[in-house]
């Protein structure tokens, strides 16, 4: 039985219901909020959805979003290009940078290394992190991954692949709890965690 009156709005709850932690119900009512707005208004959200996804770009050299080729963190003059901060996602980037505790540059690998998801090394941007350190201007990578079995096991690769370049390899204290995600750290803690990060190869020692 088809409880929705009308097709389009139909249409709509299930486009809606496709973004992540939206059910059909809390699409009903935004679609039904959307309805009661001004059409300019849904108009600007609809071309601001789509202006997202044809226009947006990725950093040439982090791959953060970006307005353009290269993004305003890469750009920054006040920016330390020698420390690259490595995170699984664009949203850790923020977490981050709303600490105000990093003033390196950062390497956003797009995810992390999980066999049972099928992701392996060659589906994250770990190429181009080789490829940046090998240029010879990084003197410290901070791996600040996620504190879970997926995230340990792709800091241990990123130790082996970088660990016989001139550089410092360091980690962010655990003051993030295990299996926890950096983006629901709350900003005191994730800012000490960056702030008393560890020798990657102690942390490793503490844990062989």
């Amino acid at each position: 039985m088809n409880i929705y009156p009308s097709k389009l709005l139909e249409s709509a709850v299930t486009e809606l219901s496709r973004l992540p932690g939206i059910g059909r119900k809390t699409a009903l009512r935004l679609a039904l909020h959307l309805l009661r707005r001004d059409l300019t208004e849904v108009e600007a959200f609809g071309n601001a959805v789509i202006k997202l996804r044809k226009e947006i770009r990725y950093c040439n050299e982090c791959h953060n979003i970006s307005d353009t080729e290269v993004c305003s963190i890469c750009a920054s003059a006040k920016r330390d290009r020698s420390t690259v901060c490595v995170v699984e996602t664009i949203r850790d980037v923020m977490a981050i940078e709303n600490t105000g505790q990093m003033s390196g540059v950062y390497h956003v690998l797009g995810g992390i290394i999980s066999p049972m998801e099928g992701i392996g090394p060659e589906e994250l941007t770990i190429e181009s992190l080789v490829n940046r350190v090998a240029e010879g201007t990084v003197k410290e990578v901070v791996l600040a991954l996620p504190t879970t079995i997926e995230g340990d096991t792709t800091n241990f690769y990123l130790y082996r692949r970088l660990k016989d370049f001139p550089l410092k390899i360091t980690t962010i204290a655990r003051g993030v709890s295990i299996g926890d995600e950096l983006e629901f750290t709350d900003e005191v803690t994730l800012g000490r965690s960056i702030l008393n990060r560890t020798l990657y190869e102690v942390m490793f020692a503490k844990k062989s």
